[in-house]
C-alpha cells in the first residue's frame, strides 16, 4: 500500500478507535494474574459491553485505598474492586465514592445494604498448613507452640487487616498481649498475600495466613490433597470483598453496567476457580465438588463495618507496638 493510502486508512479509522468506550478498574495484583479472575472476566465483559476494560494493579487490596488517596479525584479509575469490610469506611471517608442503584439478590451469611460499595465475593481468614502435620487449633496454642507462620502486613493487605481484626474482635483488651506471644511465631510480614503464600510454598514456614477455601485450589487445580485449613476454636473471621464506583467517573453508565455483570453469571461462576473465594450469587453450576471439603467455621466473627475504622486504628497501634518489643 502506498504511504498516502497508509495515512488516508488510519485517519478513516482512528474515529472509531476514538468512540470505543473504556473503563478502567483499580484492583489487587493476584485478580489480575493468569490464573486469577482478570483474563476471563476482561473477556467475558468486553465481548457484552464492546468496550475496552482496563484493569489495573495496585499492589495488595488495602493498598488499592493508598493509591485512590493520593489520586483523588484525579484518579483515572472508573471502579475500584478489591476493599472489603475493613475498609469500607475508611474508602467512605474519602468522599470519592458515589451510590449505586443495582438491585442485589445476595447469597451471603448476612444482609447486605451498603449504599456505596457491592460484594463480589465471601469467605473465611485462616492458618493453611500440611496435611499430615501437628497444628494448633487455637491462638493460645498457636503462640506456645514452636510453628512459624508467614502473615500479611495490615497496611497494605486485607488479609493482614482481616487477621488484625480477628485477634481484636477475639480477645479485646488482650489482644496486645497475644501478639506479644506470638511474635516469635512470625517469619516475616510480607506486603501481600502472594509474597506470603509463595514464602509457605517454599517451605519457609509452618502455616500461612489465608483462608478456609485455599485448599480447595490445591486439591481442584493440581489434584493435591496435602494443604488443610486450621479450624479454630475462637471461630474464623469473615471477609467481605466489594466494590465501588468513583463520583469522577466519566463513564457512569458504562461502570453501573459493569457491577450489574459483576453480580451475574459470567462474573461469579469464575470466582470459586479463580479467586479461590466463595460467589456472592451461587452459579448456576453451583460450586466446584472441591467445596464441600472445606472446614466450616462453627463461629462466624465479622466486626460492625460502621466501628471497623475506629477498631482498626487501635488495633493496629497494639500490634505495633507488640512486634516491636
Amino acid at each position: 500500500m502506498k504511504p498516502h493510502l497508509v495515512i488516508a486508512a488510519l485517519l478513516a479509522a482512528s474515529p472509531a478507535l476514538a468512540q470505543t468506550p473504556q473503563l478502567t478498574v483499580y484492583t489487587y495484583d493476584s485478580f489480575l494474574s493468569e490464573w486469577g479472575p482478570g483474563p476471563a472476566i476482561k473477556q467475558a465483559f468486553e465481548t457484552e459491553c464492546g468496550c475496552v476494560l482496563n484493569l489495573v494493579g495496585a499492589g495488595d487490596g488495602a493498598a488499592l485505598l493508598g493509591r485512590l488517596k493520593l489520586e483523588g479525584a484525579r484518579s483515572d479509575a472508573d471502579i475500584v474492586l478489591g476493599l472489603d469490610t475493613g475498609l469500607i469506611s475508611a474508602a467512605r471517608e474519602t468522599g470519592l465514592f458515589v451510590a449505586h442503584t443495582i438491585e442485589t439478590d445476595l447469597d451471603l451469611p448476612l444482609e447486605w445494604n451498603d449504599p456505596l460499595f457491592l460484594p463480589y465475593d465471601w469467605g473465611y481468614f485462616a492458618f493453611v498448613g500440611n496435611r499430615g502435620e501437628a497444628h494448633s487449633t487455637s491462638f493460645r496454642e498457636l503462640a506456645e507452640s514452636e510453628q512459624k507462620i508467614v502473615i500479611q502486613d495490615p497496611r497494605s493487605s486485607t488479609p493482614g487487616l482481616g487477621l488484625l481484626m480477628w485477634v481484636k474482635s477475639v480477645f479485646g483488651d488482650e489482644a496486645e498481649e497475644i501478639w506479644a506471644a506470638l511474635a516469635d511465631n512470625i517469619v516475616t510480614v510480607t506486603p501481600g498475600w502472594s509474597e506470603a503464600y509463595g514464602l509457605f510454598l517454599e517451605g519457609e514456614a509452618d502455616l500461612v495466613l489465608s483462608y478456609t477455601t485455599s485448599p480447595a485450589y490445591h486439591l481442584i487445580a493440581e489434584e493435591d490433597d496435602s494443604k488443610v485449613a486450621l479450624p479454630f476454636s475462637e471461630g474464623h473471621y469473615m471477609q467481605i470483598e466489594v466494590a465501588g464506583k468513583l463520583a469522577a467517573t466519566d463513564q457512569p453508565e458504562l461502570a453501573d453496567q459493569f457491577l450489574r455483570f459483576m453480580l451475574g453469571d459470567a462474573f461469579q461462576s469464575v470466582i470459586p476457580t479463580t479467586n479461590w473465594m466463595y460467589p456472592v450469587v451461587l452459579p448456576d453450576g453451583g460450586l466446584p465438588d472441591g467445596f464441600s471439603t472445606l472446614i466450616q467455621p462453627e463461629t462466624a466473627i465479622l466486626a460492625p463495618i460502621d466501628q471497623a475504622g475506629a477498631l482498626r486504628d487501635l488495633a493496629l497501634d497494639e500490634w505495633l507496638r507488640a512486634l516491636s518489643r
